[in-house]
């Protein structure tokens, strides 16, 4: 009976093996951030906080998180492996445009007033993820004395680079990655 189909109509193993639409390859997809909106705040605009000042913060008990102080948020996804600094939560670039509010509730709550994120280099996703940040935050009328959005200068990999005194103050890290 399957002989006297039409031969347009193929089996199911045929179409899976069969090449996708070429509008789905590699060269024709879109960035991840393609779809959210571009930051109006951009990576210059955005002001850097530097490790040793970070480090200077953790050396002398400040943990992220606390009442008037801050938060490390390390935007990686998959390639959060070697470690995180002590203390950062891990909100992935990908998820966190939608979470923005969530974001600024908890630290208003918390009274974190600086709000420094990082990825790698912080030279994509963290400056993208502290613009949305910032747009968000004039959007809703906080002023800079309330929470600010920043970017960790150098990122995860500027960190590891600092040396022992830097990576003393790693959740996770595991030497092999870096």
């Amino acid at each position: 009976m399957l002989s006297n189909l039409p031969k347009s109509i193929t089996s199911p193993i045929e179409r899976l093996a069969s090449p996708l639409s070429r509008r789905n390859t590699a060269t024709d997809e879109q960035p991840w951030h393609a779809a959210f909106p571009e930051p109006r705040h951009k990576a210059d605009s955005i002001p850097d906080v530097e490790k040793e000042d970070v480090l200077a913060l953790l050396k002398d008990g400040k943990e992220p998180g606390s009442r008037g102080g801050f938060l490390l948020v390390d935007v990686r996804r998959n390639d959060h492996e070697g470690g995180t600094i002590k203390g950062s939560i891990n909100l992935p670039a990908q998820t966190l445009y939608h979470s923005l509010g969530t974001l600024l509730r908890l630290c208003q709550a918390a009274g974190v007033k600086e709000v420094a994120f990082y990825c790698g280099s912080s030279s994509g996703r963290g400056p993208r993820c502290a613009g949305w940040f910032a747009d968000y935050l004039d959007d809703q009328g906080v002023k800079e004395d309330e929470v600010r959005s920043v970017v960790l200068e150098g990122g995860i990999k500027g960190w590891v680079k600092g040396g022992k005194d830097y990576i003393q103050y790693m959740d996770g890290y595991d030497k092999s990655t870096w």
